[in-house]
């Protein structure tokens, strides 16, 4: 079935619906139709004619124009067909157009519900090992005709199942068993994937948010404070809001040694964002466990959980996580409620942390743990993104708690 761009004159159109034999369609006073509705009645023709046809009008008209409802006439479409399929592991198989790489991926497949930021969101070190399926109109989510994947559909088996593991291939040699085998076999829990997007050496970071996008202009930031930062897929962004307070960030790969670390004697250390499962990072943990106490540190999404453990918590899988710049968090000490950029499968068990170890911000939604502090051990951290890149600025004054957390330990 091919359809090319209808005219746009009335004049044109009049004949056309004749044509068809269409009741609804008026073709001596069609000029003083209401345009939408002559489009309308094309639309109800074609669907009580009794047969699942698309009318196809030539864009070239002769004459009194010519029209053609043969779904059958052998035109080749101007347009990619589908050439690839998603399998999930529960079975099903999804039909898409590829663009870009070719071959065969596995990985979970989750949605994220952010407005815009799709450039950032597909540059986030924090979705290795996973596919992302974006759900607000004009990002990926637009409707359905006969040649588009219904990812409405995908995010609805994802928010009642669970997230799935799935393979996107491009390969006409593997079958859709083969595929399927490959999803159901492939895990992500106990995965280690945070030394795959880790730097390798360590680096000075001092590039500042660019004045176009920095939303607190007439802040004076001359804190100075020497941090160093974990990368754990560390974002950019993160590193940007730090310069721009004020910091000096040295930035450390994953398996970067606490004795190291401290040997530099910051002023205070970050724990940034990653990808995967906290529990199969001990190496990561054990790095946290003999620093925190030691200098104030501010732990950010799998850096909080990463301090969650090291404090002896828990953590454990959701079903389909948080992903996306729109979940509300209640801050537990001010009452304050923030807008917040979410990414992360895992969370923290608040009644498996030690006394002592505070819970200070919920997200609203579901009531999980989104931040602890501990104030005797100078620490703080929130399971979302305060650099909000992208993302509400809700969440950028938690830069500010840490300068005051570093400016505290040094009285």
């Amino acid at each position: 079935m091919v359809s090319y761009p209808l005219p746009t004159s009335l004049e044109t159109l009049a004949p056309m619906a004749a044509a068809m034999e269409n009741p609804l369609a008026v073709a001596s006073n069609a000029k003083h139709l209401p345009r939408h509705k002559l489009f309308m009645s094309f639309a109800v023709h074609s669907r009580r004619s009794g047969k699942l046809q698309v009318v196809s009008v030539h864009q070239r008209v002769k004459a009194a124009s010519s029209l053609y409802s043969d779904c059958d006439v052998d035109v080749q479409k101007p347009w990619k067909t589908a050439d690839a399929r998603l399998v999930l592991e529960d079975g099903s198989i999804w039909k898409a157009k590829s663009f870009g790489a070719s071959g065969t991926q596995v990985g979970e497949v989750v949605f994220n519900t952010s407005l815009t930021g799709y450039q950032e969101i597909l540059t986030d070190p924090s979705y290795a090992g996973q596919f992302v399926l974006m759900t607000n109109p004009h990002i990926g989510n637009t409707g359905v005709n006969l040649d588009d994947v219904d990812t409405r559909a995908i995010t609805r088996r994802l928010r009642q199942d669970g997230s799935l593991i799935g393979v996107l291939s491009t390969e006409e040699s593997q079958t859709d068993e083969e595929l399927l085998e490959i999803a159901r076999k492939w895990k992500i829990v106990g995965v280690d994937l945070i030394s795959g997007v880790s730097c390798k050496a360590p680096f000075v970071w001092s590039q500042k948010t660019h004045s176009e996008w920095e939303f607190h202009k007439h802040q004076n930031q001359v804190e100075n404070f020497h941090v160093v930062a974990y990368d754990f897929g560390i974002k950019h962004n993160i590193l940007r809001r730090l310069a721009s307070y004020g910091c000096k960030v040295t930035v450390v790969p994953s398996t970067w040694p606490a004795s190291e670390t401290l040997k530099m004697k910051p002023d205070g250390v970050l724990f940034s964002n990653g990808p995967g499962d906290p529990a199969a990072v001990p190496y990561a943990v054990e790095t946290v466990r003999e620093i925190i106490g030691k200098v104030p540190v501010f732990g950010i999404c799998m850096g909080h959980q990463l301090l969650g453990q090291a404090l002896g918590g828990k953590t454990f899988k959701m079903k389909f996580g948080h992903h996306g710049g729109n979940h509300p968090v209640g801050n537990l000490r001010n009452g304050r409620v923030e807008i917040s950029a979410q990414n992360h499968n895992y969370a923290v068990d608040p009644a498996s942390l030690p006394a002592g170890v505070e819970v200070t911000h919920i997200n609203l939604n579901d009531k999980s743990c989104a931040g602890l502090a501990c104030a005797e051990l100078n620490l703080m951290s929130l399971q979302y993104h305060p650099e909000s890149s992208p993302g509400p600025h809700d969440s950028d004054p938690a830069f500010r708690e840490f300068m005051e957390l570093m400016k505290a330990s040094q009285k």
